[in-house]
């Protein structure tokens, strides 16, 4: 899995927003977004690099999340703090991993507090 990223002083991107998959279209292989229904190469390279850019802000987005959910799991005034190993385990990472997400999240949640940048 690759290493948080810090970038507080970057613009946050605002994905495009991604269609409702019915289940029907989910369940056919061959449906990704109706980006197979796109005959245009223009149009199909526009709306592809939209839902790319979209994935990336929201994969970077559920980074932060977990981070700040293993910084406060790890907290040590928690009374059922978990260990580094246990995020590790639970989130299917290393335990390096885990510390280095543990204190990403600590940084991030002193952003929050003292009023930098919002994550919500």
């Amino acid at each position: 899995m690759a290493e948080p990223t810090p970038r507080r002083n970057e613009p946050r991107l605002r994905p495009a927003p991604l269609l409702f998959e019915p289940a029907e279209a989910v369940a056919d292989p061959e449906h990704f977004f109706d980006l197979e229904s796109i005959d245009d190469p223009g149009a199909l390279l526009a709306r592809a690099t939209e839902l790319a850019q979209a994935f990336r802000a929201a994969a970077d987005r559920a980074v932060e999340f977990q981070a700040m959910a293993a910084a406060q799991l790890a907290d040590p005034r928690r009374f059922d703090r978990l260990t580094p190993a246990t995020i590790a385990e639970q989130a299917e990472w290393t335990e390096d991993y885990a510390k280095k997400m543990v204190e990403f999240g600590r940084d991030l949640l002193r952003g929050v507090e003292s009023g930098g940048p919002e994550l919500g």
